[in-house]
């Protein structure tokens, strides 16, 4: 039952963090089109608007954390025996809100600044202590709950302590001067790209909803093959990532011929992730299914979608390409305005042909996924591109 607490407990906490990635993300895009610039201030300006806007963020989900508990018991239909050990480990953990959201500010900076190593090793760092310290208080000090919680706490306040110093060693001694100039576009694309992340994950919780609505088995599926879906998404973000930093970099240096180069490197390597990724579901999709469960029949509802599962890959890679590539040019209101046409097409999708029952919510989440790619190409091709070069 502890076990299940603090599983349900860390979830709640990705749920409500992943909301508040779009700092992470327009930091990226605006810092690496200010390097590239060579604008030495806007740089110190961003990172300490950044870190303003993570503590901000974080002390109003403090101040708001007991609405979003039980909103959060709601959602995930958390029953009455869990909620005090729910209760025990959120209480611990949501004290670090104001440093985590700060925190994707300053990893938003340093991939900006074209440091992707620091971000990396902090990480590892982090995961090691988070591991050993929840460890030795559970186990040792038999702290239960609170000790996997207190563990958590501590590795959190440690990565924002590291980069934090890393970002000031970066900054080279110069005054954090905020420019009042800047606000504006910075708040602009964080907004943006916040209403982005939010429908995003109304996508997801749609697609959850209508799976639990078909019963278990189809749940417990469609469950496992978003997991397949994950593993292309961490492959291909990276890249993702990278040309976050590299269009940034050569469009705030009004290098348009390497941001070309940028954007054609990036789709060359996702293209190539999407192939091997879908050949990789085709050929051992069933076996790897069976790790996750031996029920039958959800295995043979498994069945049912994998040559579909295996063509995700090429129908989906092009938005997660297209994401990091509008973000460093900072084109966060075309990237919302895609993720919001493809939402209203997805749930409309599904309407017309919920019929079909369990093909309905995959389909329209594939067509979904491939639509957002469509739009944003269609986006770059009339809008961006043409825009730059005048």
């Amino acid at each position: 039952m502890h076990l299940g607490a603090v599983g349900l407990g860390a979830m709640i906490f990705n749920f409500l963090y992943w909301n508040f990635g779009f700092l992470r993300m327009g930091t990226t895009g605006l810092v690496a089109q200010s390097l590239g610039g060579n604008d030495q201030e806007r740089i110190v300006s961003l990172l300490w608007q950044s870190v303003v806007i993570g503590l901000g963020v974080g002390l109003l989900l403090l101040l708001g954390r007991g609405p979003l508990l039980s909103l959060a018991y709601a959602a995930l239909d958390i029953g009455s025996e869990q909620q005090p050990l729910v209760a025990d480990y959120y209480s611990i953990v949501i004290i670090g809100a104001p440093i985590v959201i700060a925190t994707y500010g300053l990893y938003g900076w340093l991939f900006g600044m074209q440091d992707a190593l620091t971000p990396m090793v902090v990480t590892i760092i982090t995961n090691v202590v988070n591991i050993s310290v929840s460890y030795h208080l559970v186990i040792h000090r038999e702290l239960g709950i609170a000790g996997a919680a207190m563990g958590t706490l501590i590795s959190q306040v440690l990565a924002f302590l590291i980069l934090f110093v890393v970002a000031l060693i970066r900054t080279k001694g110069r005054s954090w001067r905020l420019r009042s100039s800047s606000w504006s576009s910075f708040l602009t694309v964080n907004r943006d790209l916040f209403l982005r992340t939010v429908a995003l994950t109304f996508a997801f919780g749609f697609f959850y909803r209508q799976s639990s609505d078909l019963g278990p088995v189809v749940l417990a599926a469609h469950v496992i093959l978003l997991q397949f879906l994950s593993w292309m998404s961490y492959g291909i973000d990276g890249f993702a990532f990278a040309s976050e930093s590299l269009v940034g970099l050569h469009y705030g240096a009004r290098d348009f011929q390497m941001v070309d180069v940028a954007v054609k490197r990036s789709f060359q390597w996702g293209l190539g992730l999407a192939l091997f990724f879908g050949l990789l579901f085709l050929g051992l999709g069933n076996e790897v299914a069976e790790l996750y469960t031996d029920d039958p029949e959800v295995l043979a509802t498994i069945r049912k979608y994998m040559w579909s599962l295996s063509a995700l890959p090429l129908l989906a890679f092009g938005c997660y390409i297209w994401d990091g590539i509008f973000i460093g040019y900072g084109a966060s209101r075309e990237m919302r305005d895609a993720m919001l046409l493809s939402l209203i097409c997805y749930v409309v999708l599904f309407t017309i042909f919920r019929e079909f029952t369990t093909w309905a919510i995959w389909i329209s989440f594939m067509i979904f996924l491939a639509l957002r790619g469509v739009l944003q190409t269609v986006y770059y091709a009339r809008s961006i591109q043409p825009r730059l070069w005048e």
